[in-house]
């Protein structure tokens, strides 16, 4: 199946175009074929024919996620029309019948340049003849959002990390939907062909609420304690949270207690339960190649020495930290990130691994996905 997802480098697109390679890696995993053909598509693929026509030729599904919120009036009130024609436009000059599932928002039933703009948009694309979905959304948050940018969640993550309190409005209140669950929703729609309007329903939350909660995570976090990660919502909040953190407060260095009988010190804590093990690595053996949607994994060397690695999942860029047994230091994998453990010494790496959620083979949220080499 051919999935087109435009805006790919945005929240949601990003989200979709993960979880679309993430079966794709399970799919490979198993020996079976891939299931999906994905392409990604920018904003600059709208100004080029070319490139716009082989991107929907065939396509089965445009999962269409590019839009503009950030603009003068002007450019506001003509931009997501504009995309939305070209879209269209390409499609029939292929001769394509993709399903459209368009990410709509809650602000296109307001009479606001923005709102007009999206609801125009949208006209344009029930229109193109094809089966068509309006996915309306409330607001949405996810790890990869932006600070400043439309986006309170991202906002209030950035404050709290660099110790500051932004002004709040005491009355605010917002419907919040994570970023990974509507590209889901969005994806379920392609592939089962569900058509009209669907309005998934943000969890609602007090704008002080939700600061409050993200303080509370950096509080208890940065004390050394994971909170409670039973709640799905607090799961996502504190992965959005964490990705903010990602790569500048990483590692985390823990406190060693020493006295005249050695050292002890706290590997982890809190998290409401999850499982802990252990495993030996040879030398110039390594483990993990895998990233997580949804769980929260530390890695702890206590004996040997490493490199930790981790990239954006359909990322180039590598981030890297040697780590050490004689001074002990954790790494929280972020979601949507795949990573391995190398041991780079001439004895065997000790590690201690801690996940928030038990094993469950059938739904194991582990895809394997190299760091270094095809994506």
């Amino acid at each position: 199946m051919k999935i087109v997802v435009t805006g790919a480098a945005g929240l949601l697109g990003h989200h979709a175009a993960v979880r679309l390679h993430a079966a794709n890696c399970a799919a490979r995993f198993r020996g079976d074929p891939e299931p999906y053909e994905l392409v990604r598509l920018g904003r600059e693929a709208f100004a080029d024919d070319a490139q716009l026509d082989a991107a929907l030729e065939g396509a089965d599904a445009v999962l269409h996620f590019a839009g503009v919120n950030r603009a003068s009036d002007d450019e506001l009130a003509r931009g997501n029309s504009d995309i939305a024609t070209r879209l269209v436009g390409a499609i029939g000059r292929v001769g394509a019948k993709p399903h459209i599932v368009y990410a709509n928002s809650t602000h296109a039933a307001n009479d606001t340049v923005y709102g007009n703009s999206k609801r125009v948009a949208g006209e344009i694309l029930a229109g193109a003849g094809t089966p068509y979905t309006d996915l309306v959304l409330p607001h949405i948050f996810g790890e990869g959002a932006r600070p400043d940018y439309n986006n309170v969640t991202a906002t209030f993550i950035a404050r709290v990390i660099e110790g500051e309190k932004p002004n709040i409005d005491p009355a605010g209140n917002v419907h919040l939907l994570h970023a990974g669950e509507a590209a889901q929703i969005a994806i379920d729609a392609a592939i089962e062909g569900t058509t009209g309007t669907l309005t998934p329903a943000g969890r609602p939350t007090a704008v002080q609420d939700l600061f409050d909660r993200i303080s509370a995570f950096h509080e208890s976090y940065t004390g050394g304690l994971f909170p409670d990660l039973s709640n799905p919502f607090d799961l996502a909040l504190f992965n959005t949270y964490r990705a903010a953190l990602y790569p500048e407060k990483y590692p985390f260095a823990l406190k060693l207690n020493t006295d005249a009988r050695g050292t002890l010190f706290e590997a982890s804590k809190g998290g409401g339960g999850g499982q802990t093990f252990l495993s030996w690595t040879h030398p110039g053996v390594t483990r993990g190649d895998h990233f997580h949607l949804d769980k929260v994994e530390r890695f702890l060397v206590v004996e040997g020495d490493a490199v930790i690695r981790i990239r954006p999942v359909l990322g180039d860029e590598v981030w890297e930290c040697r780590v050490s047994g004689k001074e002990p230091a954790a790494i929280d994998m972020p979601t949507l990130h795949t990573h391995n453990i190398e041991n780079v010494g001439d004895t065997p790496v000790l590690t201690l691994f801690w996940t928030n959620a038990v094993f469950d083979p059938n739904a194991p949220d582990t895809y394997a996905d190299p760091v270094a080499g095809a994506k």
